[in-house]
């Protein structure tokens, strides 16, 4: 039975061995509890820092959790963290707009390259479930990164298109902002709150979709139990506007009364943010919480596409940051309650708390 035909059965998580590369970030921290708390036998997490590594390791104090120093560009770094691996969780990435907009030969090197090497050293190590983590960027990009974020989706896609019969299932999750991750905007906002300063937004009317990590783990567990080769996954997911983001972030450490800098748009921004498009939702099957797309397995015979077109696409729009469920200030403030980085910071500065 294979990974491709075996279902949920098969993708039972509790005693399996995870591969999770870049595991020392964001995701990967919360992943890793995610897993230990299941059950998994045990947990390889790839990364290039060892400082977080070792932080990772004295906080985390199990010893399932090996830790490999390498890099996904590296391909004999993947195979020695893939060895013995049931499932594999890609997560690292450039992540950075205006890094990737400066340095996109980088990101191809890591997105674009570095997937292939994992996809590649999954297969050749008998992984039975590799699970993508892509951006809504990826959907009619418009910077260096989501470019080179779109191009892993097609590397996935790709494996799985011209590898019917392997046991390796390779597909994708595809997500907005995941909300207090490293580098988003939210840290940022609570840093100025608390120390006074004017909160700096680029365009008060730009939109984003919001996750929080917990949601992000609930998607990749989704995908990997659910998944056919080549599927993408995306989670739907509610929205708010930056300026909003920003109010509902001061009010969250008590603030009411705060001052706003707007900076303009920076390289690479859009106004809105797609997690699917038009042509995507066309294929999408709503399954509750997650739009599951399956793989276009077609032959690339080009008359095919000259002669058979798609009849529902007019019918549909893309799944923006604009046109999904809008949260008001109060909705967006009950979202940020629950994030436990802001619960800290509102203890450790109470008076700040309404």
């Amino acid at each position: 039975m294979t990974a491709a035909t075996g279902g949920a059965a098969a993708r039972a998580i509790d005693g399996a061995t995870v591969a999770i590369t870049g595991g020392t970030g964001s995701f990967g921290s919360t992943m890793v509890g995610h897993l230990l708390r299941r059950g998994v036998a045990r947990i390889h997490v790839l990364s290039r820092d060892e400082a977080k590594q070792d932080d990772m390791r004295r906080r985390v104090a199990d010893d399932r959790v090996k830790y490999f120093v390498g890099d996904v560009r590296d391909r004999e770094s993947v195979l020695s963290a893939f060895t013995g691996a049931d499932f594999v969780f890609h997560a690292a990435a450039l992540k950075q707009v205006p890094s990737c907009e400066f340095f996109p030969q980088q990101a191809v090197l890591t997105n674009v390259t570095g997937s292939h090497h994992v996809i590649e050293a999954a297969a050749a190590k008998g992984v039975r479930t590799v699970v993508c983590l892509s951006t809504d960027k990826a959907v009619y990009p418009v910077n260096a990164m989501g470019m080179s974020k779109a191009l892993m989706e097609k590397t996935a896609q790709a494996f799985a298109r011209n590898n019917p019969g392997s046991a390796t299932t390779v597909c994708i999750t595809r997500y907005g902002n995941v909300m207090y991750s490293r580098g988003s905007v939210i840290p940022l906002f609570a840093e100025q709150v608390l120390a006074g300063q004017p909160l700096t937004i680029t365009e008060p009317t730009m939109t984003r979709f919001l996750m929080t990590l917990a949601e992000s783990v609930d998607l990749v567990d989704y995908a990997f139990t659910h998944a056919e080769p080549g599927d993408l996954f995306v989670r739907k997911a509610p929205a708010s506007t930056v300026e909003v983001l920003a109010q509902a972030t001061a009010a969250s450490l008590g603030v009411e009364d705060l001052q706003v800098r707007v900076i303009g748009t920076r390289h690479g921004e859009k106004l809105h943010e797609t997690l699917l498009s038009r042509e995507e939702r066309v294929k999408a099957i709503d399954e509750g919480d997650y739009f599951r797309v399956p793989l276009d397995a077609r032959s690339l015979a080009y008359e095919l596409f000259f002669s058979e077109g798609e009849q529902r696409v007019a019918e549909l729009t893309d799944y923006t940051s604009e046109n999904t469920t809008r949260l008001d200030l109060a909705a967006t403030r009950r979202l940020l309650d629950t994030l436990p980085e802001l619960q800290a910071l509102a203890r450790r500065d109470p008076e700040r708390r309404p």
